[in-house]
């Protein structure tokens, strides 16, 4: 069925060496909606390739639905489906929006930029754990720390458990990775626990009001009614996830790119205030979700091809951002002063999607990794590889096991501390 004998880009082991570029690449000169077959489920699938397209299907919720299945490209089964379905992501209008409004208010722009003194603080902390030392295993020590940190604040949870969410988020988003997970069961397990740590937190807030993201969950109304406990729960798990995992992989990935690209890094350590700009080409190449799912709900023309009620629609954030019709014949080379060349970068680039479902903590997302950058970029100097990076076995998201790096040992800064 496949219209060219691509490997099945819902196959975890496609990703398992890191991103296929040149395969992504061939995908998406074949065209922009690709028909392939998913030989491990059976379920043959679109994929949309480049950005018009991926427009039209994100910005079109009424032919391609999030909630008629799910909004996550693996399949699941009736029970998983049904019960996944109190999460925003899995919502089509009207009910996303009257649910998007309540979480939407925890995140305004004014809000996050509140919180950039203490993510200074932790930033500064977290590097100085590890300059002096001259090595360390960047993923754990220091992309991991930020976002969990700051994510688990604004959820209220208590930083002597941060330990424990490092897990249960790992061992629920990377199931599909041995080295992380030992079965499906056990990241359910994971979700379950997380849920419960929620229910305790629900209760807490009762008797000690929270002024954060649980407390503006709980505390509002949806049509009339409190918000479920069912649905507080799986909207716990996923803003923990995605403000923890995906902030985390791009700042991974991020270095692996300056690493790779050491002019690059020199320019920047050179321009500092160029780093706003890299960060915005680190997200751009290499997106921290892969893939996203819709389904049609009616029979319509995309790219030039007719897709069918009922059919699955994979959007493939990675090689859209790498769309030549709109990032240029360059799009695929890493490149920290795109920015300043295309100043719109930032509104152009689709790793946070577009439509009824952009990332509600996207600013939060880009301060994070700009403050830990200004942090990174000067203290660990002369930064190279001690063997192979290890990339998560994932076909959702991008993400880095292991990156053991040396660099130059720098002097703590006591003047600054």
């Amino acid at each position: 069925m496949s219209q060219c004998p691509f490997s099945n880009l819902l196959d975890p082991d496609t990703y398992k060496e890191g991103m296929p570029y040149e395969m992504l690449r061939e995908i998406r000169h074949a065209g922009p909606v690709v028909k392939m077959d998913d030989p491990l489920t059976g379920i043959p699938y679109w994929v949309v390739t480049r950005i018009k397209e991926m427009d039209f299907v994100s910005k079109n919720p009424k032919l391609f639905s999030s909630a008629a299945r799910s909004a996550f490209p693996m399949e699941m089964d009736e029970f998983t489906v049904e019960m996944q379905q109190n999460t925003i992501i899995n919502m089509d209008p009207p009910r996303h929006q009257k649910v998007r409004r309540i979480v939407r208010n925890a995140f305004t722009p004014k809000r996050v930029d509140s919180y950039e003194p203490s993510f200074r603080e932790h930033a500064r902390r977290i590097v100085d754990a590890v300059a002096a030392k001259g090595e360390c295993e960047f993923v754990e020590e220091v992309a991991a720390e930020l976002p969990l940190i700051s994510i688990l604040e604004l959820l209220g949870v208590p930083l002597e458990d941060r330990k424990q969410f490092f897990t249960w988020t790992n061992t629920m988003i990377f199931a599909d990775d041995p080295d992380m997970a030992v079965s499906e069961e056990e990241a359910q397990l994971a979700a379950m626990e997380v849920i419960g740590y929620a229910m305790q937190l629900a209760e807490k807030h009762r008797d000690e009001p929270m002024d954060n993201i649980t407390g503006a969950l709980l505390d509002a109304e949806l049509e009339g009614e409190p918000v479920s406990p069912e649905m507080f729960g799986w909207m716990f798990i996923l803003i923990l996830v995605g403000g923890n995992e995906s902030t985390r992989t791009v700042m991974a990935q991020g270095m692996r790119l300056l690493m790779e690209n050491p002019e690059q890094l020199q320019y920047l350590v050179d321009n500092p205030d160029k780093i706003s700009n890299a960060v915005e080409e680190m997200l751009r190449y290499n997106t921290a979700f892969i893939s996203m799912r819709r389904t049609a709900t009616e029979d319509v023309e995309v790219g030039g091809q007719l897709i069918k009620a009922g059919d699955k629609v994979i959007l493939h954030y990675h090689t859209a951002n790498h769309d030549e019709d709109v990032f240029g014949d360059d799009a695929m080379e890493f490149d920290v002063t795109r920015a300043e060349r295309m100043p719109d970068l930032y509104n152009q680039l689709r790793s946070f999607g577009i439509g009824q479902h952009f990332c509600i903590g996207t600013h939060l997302a880009r301060l994070e990794l700009n403050v830990m950058f200004d942090e990174i970029i000067p203290r660990l100097r002369q930064p190279r590889f001690v063997d192979q990076p290890k990339y998560v076995r994932s076909f959702f998201v991008n993400a880095m096991k292991e990156m053991n790096i040396r660099f130059d040992p720098a002097a703590q800064d006591t003047d600054a501390a």
